[in-house]
């Protein structure tokens, strides 16, 4: 075989064994590819460190996620938003009473919104949840398991759930910061309907009109609902980590394990999400609302949980739970399956990359 030939590896199982250790011999005839070798063998391995694997496999699992259940978080934000225009709801005209509250179940609001707005209503606001998601779960899990790393040095097995509530917080607490404003927009074209205030084309008029009508702290608004909201995670992770544990033991066969990952990521997000549902009511309510219209309804966490219940009772927390939970389920079990998959593919080929070239 030609020099030519190991050159241009147009021999396909050339260039398999000169990505092997079994083409040392080869290489060795053939100095001039070596370098070429050395060079592609240190920019993969240099590449591929934990923090970038982490952040890589975050990203991925986040976008993934935000596709499919994309439907699913419009049909929730529209459920949770409805209760906030209770002005319309006392209106004389049955035709605005019928427009302000025309959302009852999942099914009743996917049809409404089909019906109304075809498929594409569905998709409403899909942009800003990709866009939201890539930085969300690529700071978040990058945090996390650096946080994880640093924090178990200082605790015993016994508090090692100690270290996973804290590394939640905190790469909760820096993702919620950096994406605050996308999901402030995400929310908006999501609850937008005939009875809402604004009317946006889509996400770059929807930044626009924002900022231009209301100021810069209209994307910041719900912050502190938000960072209430780290309760979620610090009680998810933990959970998902225990039985994450009990549920995979890596010497069963994939599919097992596979299912494992599921079920725990499952698990975990009913738990979480039921006992911290109400602040994303919350934190809804705090969102949807004009900064611009003069003084506002909803004031930080405390004063909007007491004009909730106090007009629309204690249920008003627990508006779309059931929509909440066969979204935040299938996207939870998605969003960890694809990055504890992707992840550890990734390890593996580059460690195998390090064994291989090791010998």
């Amino acid at each position: 075989m030609s020099e030519e030939d190991l050159l241009t590896y147009e021999n396909d199982e050339l260039y398999h064994q000169v990505h092997t250790r079994r083409a040392e011999d080869l290489v060795a005839d053939h100095p001039r590819i070596k370098p070429r070798r050395e060079k592609w063998y240190h920019s993969t391995v240099v590449g591929l460190t934990d923090d970038n694997i982490n952040a890589f496999s975050g990203a991925l699992a986040g976008v993934t996620a935000g596709v499919v259940v994309c439907p699913l978080d419009v049909a929730k934000t529209r459920l949770q938003a409805q209760g906030g225009f209770t002005a319309l709801l006392k209106s004389q005209d049955p035709t605005v009473r019928h427009i302000a509250k025309k959302y009852s179940g999942l099914i009743g609001t996917v049809t409404e919104i089909l019906k109304d707005e075809g498929v594409r209503g569905l998709y409403r606001g899909l942009v800003p949840i990709v866009i939201g998601y890539l930085p969300t779960w690529t700071v978040y899990f990058l945090l996390y398991e650096k946080s994880k790393t640093v924090i178990s040095r200082y605790l015993s097995e016994d508090t090692r759930y100690v270290g996973h509530i804290l590394s939640a917080l905190c790469a909760g607490g820096a993702s919620t910061l950096v994406t605050n404003p996308i999901w402030v927009v995400k929310t908006r074209l999501m609850s937008q309907n005939a009875s809402s205030s604004w009317h946006y084309r889509g996400t770059i008029d929807a930044f626009r009109s924002m900022y231009r009508q209301e100021g810069l702290r209209v994307f910041y608004s719900g912050l502190g609902p938000a960072l209430l909201g780290l309760s979620h995670v610090a009680v998810q992770f933990p959970i998902y980590e225990r039985l994450k544990l009990s549920l995979i033991t890596n010497r069963g066969p994939e599919w097992q394990n596979n299912l494992g990952i599921l079920l725990a990521s499952g698990l975990s997000k009913v738990c979480a999400s039921t006992i911290t549902y109400p602040h994303e009511v919350i934190r809804t309510r705090n969102q949807i609302q004009p900064t611009n219209k003069g003084k506002l309804k909803y004031r930080g966490v405390i004063t909007t949980a007491k004009i909730i219940l106090r007009e629309e009772g204690w249920r008003a927390f627990y508006a779309g739970l059931g929509t909440n939970m066969i979204r935040a389920v299938p996207s939870s079990a998605v969003t960890l399956f694809t990055y504890e998959t992707v992840s550890r593919h990734l390890r593996h080929y580059r460690d195998g990359l390090i064994y291989d070239y090791g010998r």
